[in-house]
């Protein structure tokens, strides 16, 4: 291999590293929670990227928190114990026994291996259940099929969530991995959605993002046309597409919706069937999957006093480079970046997530609703209201 060869490799490498500076400035300190599921729980060369991407994240200073599921994993260990499985309108029919098996598989075996792959990179993954620390209490839910509702046994939704253990657990700089089984007021024992459960702790951890794995790229707004995949959403627009979608997507983009409503800046649905796909999508401009925020942005605009900005498809983070007169604003627009030495402010493409750029003496101007002026901050750093 020659030594231009070589160098090319590296430059490129190189750039891909400062691509993801900025998510990295901004994303730092922040609470992800990631619902691990689909393809990536059974292919061990997934697992192991998955893994990977978690320890990344923690090094790189977020605070992963990972929810799982195992529903393949439930249907063959009751396989392999001769009981039957059952599902009604999408929901496994859990009758006692088979609610033994669901808290066997996921705390005991899904959750134990996740835990050890995590650990091969250091000590950092702890397993917790649903159970303990009273972290989730369920309500039992019913399937409904033909409009009609149906009994599915021990299948519950998260009635309320008291995070203070997964909390104590990042503090201490540990990434928990969380089973979804709870119990309900009466101390009966549910298997929980993942997807519910994940969206309910992400609200509760308030959390900068949910991640959603899944075996498909992301949501496409006409399937089966693969032209149609959508970058970016809001929640009014899901909300019209909800009736639409198949049934193997409803819960994955309700989940979005809800954390999305109850005050997670953007939830994400990313491909889990390509290694690193976490990673893709956090730490690049374009994103990998589809977005969920509150508002996309009427218009996506260089920063002022940005004599070269260019302008790209999605809005998450307007970022020009620290003291670069050509910086770059992204049309996805989770959240304006602060920009160093910037005079003339960062336009924002979602007025809430503005924030005031430093030594910026005109504040942030929001594009959606075109006013300056310095930015009223919370105490996570995003303007209000």
């Amino acid at each position: 291999m020659s030594l231009s060869t070589d160098l090319a490799r590296a430059q490129v490498k190189a750039a891909t590293l400062i691509e993801a500076l900025p998510w990295l400035a901004r994303f730092s300190g922040s609470t992800v929670v990631v619902k691990y599921g689909g393809n990536a729980m059974i292919d061990p060369e997934l697992q192991r990227a998955f893994a990977a991407d978690m320890v990344f994240l923690r090094y790189a200073g977020l605070r992963p928190v990972v929810v799982h599921g195992g529903g393949p994993q439930i249907s063959a260990m009751l396989g392999r114990l001769g009981i039957a499985s059952e599902f009604r309108g999408g929901l496994r029919v859990t009758t006692p026994e088979a609610m033994d098996v669901v808290r066997m598989v996921l705390v005991g075996q899904v959750g134990r291996e996740l835990v050890g792959l995590i650990n091969a990179h250091g000590p950092f993954a702890v397993g917790l259940s649903g159970e303990d620390a009273g972290l989730f209490t369920a309500v039992r839910r019913p399937a409904y099929v033909d409009g009609e509702a149906v009994d599915v046994g021990q299948v519950g939704d998260v009635e309320s969530v008291d995070a203070s253990a997964v909390t104590d657990l990042i503090a201490a700089g540990r990434i928990p991995v969380i089973s979804t089984v709870a119990p309900d007021a009466d101390g009966v024992l549910h298997n929980l959605n993942a997807d519910t459960a994940a969206a309910a702790l992400a609200v509760a951890l308030d959390a900068r993002k949910l991640v959603v794995l899944t075996d498909v790229p992301g949501l496409y707004a006409d399937w089966p046309d693969t032209d149609s995949l959508v970058s970016e959403i809001t929640v009014d627009e899901l909300a019209a597409l909800l009736p639409s979608l198949s049934s193997g997507m409803v819960p994955k983009m309700e989940a979005c919706l809800r954390a999305v409503q109850q005050g997670v800046p953007a939830a994400h649905v990313v491909d889990g069937r390509v290694a690193h796909s976490t990673l893709l999508e956090v730490f690049t401009s374009e994103g990998f999957g589809t977005m969920v925020v509150s508002a996309r942005s009427e218009l996506a605009s260089p920063a002022v006093g940005n004599e070269g900005g260019v302008v790209s498809a999605r809005s998450e983070l307007a970022s020009p480079a620290v003291g670069n007169e050509g910086g770059v604003v992204s049309a996805r627009s989770e959240l304006a970046s602060p920009a160093v030495g910037n005079e003339g402010g960062v336009v924002s493409a979602r007025s809430e997530l503005a924030s005031p750029a430093v030594g910026n003496d005109a504040g942030a101007v929001s594009a959606s609703s075109g006013s300056a002026g310095p930015a009223v901050v919370n105490q996570e750093g995003r303007a209000a209201g």
